[in-house]
């Protein structure tokens, strides 16, 4: 199996796990349109890519980084969520417009809020380093395509997910009036606030990350220890 596929694999189950940025994404899908909430779920794809990268490159500062500093990451995580379920809570749908006036604004936004959000879980880089070890994936400074095709992989699948994810909302959004829709917003307000209390207020373990093995066919070219 290619380094690729089992990118992708890794990314799709990875991202399928419902939590807040699913919320956030079907909400943004209902309320206003079918790329906003894949633009939303894009981002939060190019947060597991980047951590991804992490993980396969075995980067020390910035994994020691993640793992000694993800107290804070995960109270400004907390801190995002708590301001976008506000936002929700008190936010009335309004109908969508043809126009495109602040579309791109809209979607920058829509894409960077996931990507910091993500960003801002450092548990993350630890799933997927423990999943890499797991499944044997490691790679090395010397073989950066090798790299590229399986953060390439991770990005497709957890990419893949989010668009499968707001294509039923969209499938499903004739089925909400102005009163379902406020409803969503308030549901997935509640939501996303009570994960942002748990992300301010209880404290995940995050101090021992899996090391990354290197395969034998690339040990040869590793000019240090194995990576950590």
């Amino acid at each position: 199996m290619s380094l690729f596929v089992k990118g992708m694999i890794v990314g799709f189950c990875l991202a399928a796990p419902v939590g807040p940025i699913a919320a956030i994404c079907v909400q943004r899908t209902i309320a206003r349109r079918w790329i906003s909430g894949v633009v939303s779920g894009l981002g939060a794809a190019a947060a597991d890519a980047v951590y991804g990268a992490v993980a396969a490159f075995g980067a020390t500062i910035v994994s020691e980084f993640l793992i000694t500093e993800h107290e804070w990451l995960q109270r400004v995580g907390g801190v995002i969520l708590l301001v976008l379920g506000l936002r929700l809570l008190l936010m009335k749908p309004i109908e969508r417009v043809a126009s495109n006036g602040n579309g791109g604004r809209g979607l920058v936004g829509d894409f960077a809020s996931t990507f910091v959000l993500t960003l801002t879980n450092p548990m993350t880089f630890v799933a997927f380093a423990a999943i890499f070890a797991t499944m044997g994936i490691g790679a090395v400074y010397g073989e950066p395509i090798l790299t590229i095709e399986l953060v390439g992989g991770v990005f497709a699948g957890s990419g893949a997910w989010w668009i499968i994810l707001c294509t039923g909302a969209w499938a499903l959004r004739r089925h909400f009036d102005f009163r379902r829709l406020t409803f969503i917003n308030r549901a997935t307000g509640v939501f996303v606030i009570a994960v942002g209390l748990v992300y301010l207020f209880v404290k995940t373990s995050a101090e021992h990350s899996p090391t990354i093995p290197i395969p034998e066919r690339l040990r040869a070219h590793t000019p240090t220890a194995t990576p950590s």
